[in-house]
């Protein structure tokens, strides 16, 4: 890999998750609403410590050439010049997935 290439960041809610990926290629999906990533890029780690779940990010990607993400699941896309470390964080209890239905229907007993 040539250091020309681009790196980005992006950060997107999936499952009660929050996920942040490191990946060389971001581009509007051939799917309507989607935002398509591929070429992962996964840190080489040189010491015996190891983080989870980079460890289960890289199991979940670990035969995947290109995913498709929701556009209201992204939170965030960045480039950057230096890699980082890919992690999976659980979001709190008090944070909704947006959107969230306009209309609700009124309860039958009011």
């Amino acid at each position: 890999m040539s250091n020309n290439k681009h790196l980005f960041r992006i950060q997107f809610i999936s499952n009660g998750e929050r996920y942040e990926l490191y990946v060389r290629e971001v581009s509007q999906g051939s799917m309507f609403g989607f935002v398509e990533i591929g070429d992962f890029v996964w840190d080489t780690h040189t010491s015996l410590v190891l983080d989870p779940s980079h460890e289960k990010l890289k199991a979940e990607f670990a035969d995947v050439t290109h995913t498709y993400i929701p556009m209201h699941s992204v939170l965030r896309i960045d480039e950057v010049k230096k890699q980082g470390t890919s992690k999976i964080t659980a979001l709190s209890d008090k944070v909704t997935a947006f959107p969230t239905p306009i209309y609700t229907p009124k309860n039958p007993s009011t």
